[in-house]
């Protein structure tokens, strides 16, 4: 697995209805560019599988021309048209040949975390994270922060524990503990150990919630079982506003009798999601 990859953040917000949880989704989509976006077949495939959420998180985007996301974007628009998909591109991130891009839409306020000031010498970061504050007033939980992250496989113990510090630069400016974060954190099998599990800050203090656990499987792959992908939470407000139980890995394999090779065109990652609460209040004015 490449360290330097192009990556989205790719938000999806539609018209859904208040009675319904709201799906917020992570997905490392493995390459997608312009050849994986003019295959009709897993294109077909894909935009089945991100209509099912209103936020979604997109890994491993490599689209130097700029073609792939607008046709997925015009493809989802298309596939339901009582929904409306749209996405804002930040600057590409990265320090080698391969670049990041990271795109969000409708937020309160975002930023990319910072290099430190030695111009990144010391940097934790291969690719730093996106960090995007949401205000949501259809859902329990109305304000809260999305972390997007993409660590490098094998610096992934150290970044992942370094999110603890992100954790408190983004509760200091903006004042809140309520924290998601999302993506392939490639926290699993060889990249995890178990002496790096008990230095990790993220991991230890109990005040993160692990909504995708260590015996999850998050590959395509049959001969691999590994928690790459993650969805972490902090904050009471944000805790009480998930919907139990709805966080898993989606696989798409199964639910669209797909052959491990059919699979594999796709992605060799389940995306992973979990549900936040709908807003009884906001629904009932809207009723009356």
């Amino acid at each position: 697995m490449r360290c330097w990859v192009l990556t989205l953040f790719y938000l999806a917000l539609c018209l859904w209805s208040t009675t319904l949880p709201f799906k917020i989704c992570g997905f490392n989509v493995q390459a997608f560019g312009e050849a994986k976006a003019s295959n009709t077949r897993v294109m077909e495939i894909l935009i089945k599988i991100l209509a099912r959420c209103d936020l979604s998180l997109i890994q491993e985007v490599r689209d130097s021309k700029g073609v792939a996301i607008p046709s997925l974007v015009r493809s989802l628009n298309r596939f339901d048209k009582s929904y409306s998909y749209s996405y804002l591109e930040s600057k590409r991130l990265g320090k080698k040949s391969y670049k990041e891009q990271k795109n969000v839409v409708q937020l309160k306020d975002h930023y990319l975390y910072p290099e430190p000031e030695d111009g990144g010498a010391n940097d934790t970061f291969s690719r730093h994270p996106f960090i995007v504050r949401v205000h949501s007033p259809a859902t329990l939980v109305k304000d809260f922060v999305l972390v997007g992250h993409h660590t490098c496989p094998k610096h992934a113990m150290k970044e992942i524990d370094e999110l603890y510090g992100v954790f408190q630069e983004i509760s200091k400016k903006w004042k809140t503990q309520n924290v998601m974060f999302l993506g392939d954190l490639n926290a699993g099998c060889t990249y995890i150990t178990v002496k790096g599990w008990r230095s990790i800050r993220l991991r230890n203090d109990p005040k993160f919630n692990w909504l995708i656990g260590d015996d999850a499987d998050t590959t395509v792959r049959e001969k691999s079982h590994c928690a790459y992908d993650r969805i972490i939470i902090h904050g009471k407000v944000l805790n009480s506003g998930i919907v139990p139980g709805s966080a898993k890995p989606f696989n798409f394999k199964t639910e669209f009798r797909l052959s491990e090779e059919e699979a594999l065109e796709v992605s060799d990652h389940y995306p992973v999601e979990v549900d936040l609460k709908p807003s009884h209040r906001y629904f009932l004015r809207n009723e009356l």
